[in-house]
């Protein structure tokens, strides 16, 4: 008997949370699971929490985590990762759109040795100013991540207990949960499931999270490619930046002393050359200094 743990977030979902809990109750008997459903109410403003509680009361399945306010989809994530027991842990939308009957196909490909199964909705029932947005996200995350999964924005996800223990999320990180993953070495691949439109509530996603979005990629990447060596990052702005203030002072020695021209005719120049040159010798100490706390937290670890 496999050990699952569900991780839903909750906001405002009133009119769907008894619906999902016996669906899934219901996979669990028909497949003979030891689960756990862990709901994060995420501030709702609705009788969501109420519900919780009640279900929370009458179900041994079900625990659920109050949040006092909104504190947004990754903190809701990582509250339930924090208590979550199962082998497997399977992360959901409280919404009704994800299926639960794909809960055991997401378990059968983690039993084949992957880590991260990301559920891809191939045939999405949104509209249409919401898919858009996300294909044109998927795309830019799957090609400057390197990781090549059609759906980073799908809720429906399965990690092996590991996975959940060695990653945090914050901010909009849950989106790059993948992302996140790979950079600690897990393997992931990705499942079609199924996707039903939305017939409760209202979504709350759209166009603007598309900017968060893109922040939180560049967080991602510095992450993934400078944590370990900031002077590569820092080191190479700055030097370039140094080699660009020196050329400038040059050619303003060669204005004053072979042309005889007066600096005060090119004192714009002659600042932004300056400036160009305290910018680089402060980004390169900025990465030495980086790769001191690099070197003492590795020392540390030993």
């Amino acid at each position: 008997m496999i050990d699952v743990s569900l991780v839903i977030p909750v906001f405002n979902e009133e009119k769907t949370l008894i619906e999902l809990k016996d669906k899934i109750i219901e996979v669990f008997k028909r497949e003979n699971f030891n689960g756990e459903i862990i709901f994060i109410n995420d501030g709702s403003s609705d009788n969501s929490g109420k519900i919780l509680s009640d279900l929370e009361n009458k179900n041994n399945e079900v625990k659920h985590i109050d949040f006092r306010f909104n504190k947004g989809k990754a903190a809701a994530l990582q509250s339930g990762f924090n208590i979550a027991k199962g082998e497997v842990v399977i992360t959901m939308d409280a919404d009704l759109q994800d299926d639960p009957n794909e809960i055991p196909n997401l378990i059968s490909k983690i039993n084949e040795g992957w880590d991260v199964v990301s559920g891809w909705k191939k045939n999405r029932k949104d509209p249409i100013g919401k898919r858009w947005p996300s294909k044109l996200f998927n795309y830019t995350t799957r090609l400057f991540s390197g990781i090549k999964i059609h759906d980073f924005n799908c809720g429906l996800k399965a990690y092996s207990n590991k996975v959940v223990k060695s990653i945090k999320v914050y901010g909009e990180l849950h989106r790059y949960i993948p992302v996140l993953a790979a950079m600690e070495g897990f393997k992931i691949t990705e499942l079609v499931v199924k996707h039903y439109p939305r017939e409760h509530g209202v979504s709350k996603y759209g166009f603007g999270r598309l900017f968060k979005g893109l922040f939180d990629l560049i967080t991602v990447l510095f992450l993934e490619r400078f944590t370990v060596r900031p002077m590569h990052f820092f080191g190479m702005i700055g030097l370039l930046s140094f080699i660009a203030g020196f050329a400038i002072e040059i050619w303003m020695l060669v204005l004053k002393f072979v042309f005889h021209e007066s600096f005060g005719t090119h004192i714009a120049m002659l600042i932004l050359g300056v400036l160009l040159l305290l910018l680089g010798v402060q980004l390169v100490s900025i990465g030495l200094i980086g790769e001191m706390l690099v070197y003492q937290s590795k020392k540390r670890n030993e």
